[in-house]
């Protein structure tokens, strides 16, 4: 069994993750690929969070139903 230390200075400061090789690189592969928000495109999110927690949204069942599917 193997042990580390884990500095305190990082431990205070809540900077430490630790997960699997495998789920960093998946992260880091997405990350990479994606692309960066452009001024418009942050404000259409920002827009639509805030719709979303005044309940200003349709269902999936709803939206389906407009779309005549």
């Amino acid at each position: 069994m193997n042990t580390i230390i884990i500095p305190k200075r990082i431990a205070q400061r809540n900077d430490l993750v630790v997960i699997p090789r495998k789920e960093y690189e998946k992260l880091y592969r997405f990350w990479i690929g994606a692309e960066q928000l452009t001024q418009q495109g942050k404000k259409a999110v920002e827009k639509g969070l805030r719709e979303i927690t005044q309940g200003k949204f349709l269902t999936s069942k709803q939206v389906r139903y407009e779309l005549g599917l």
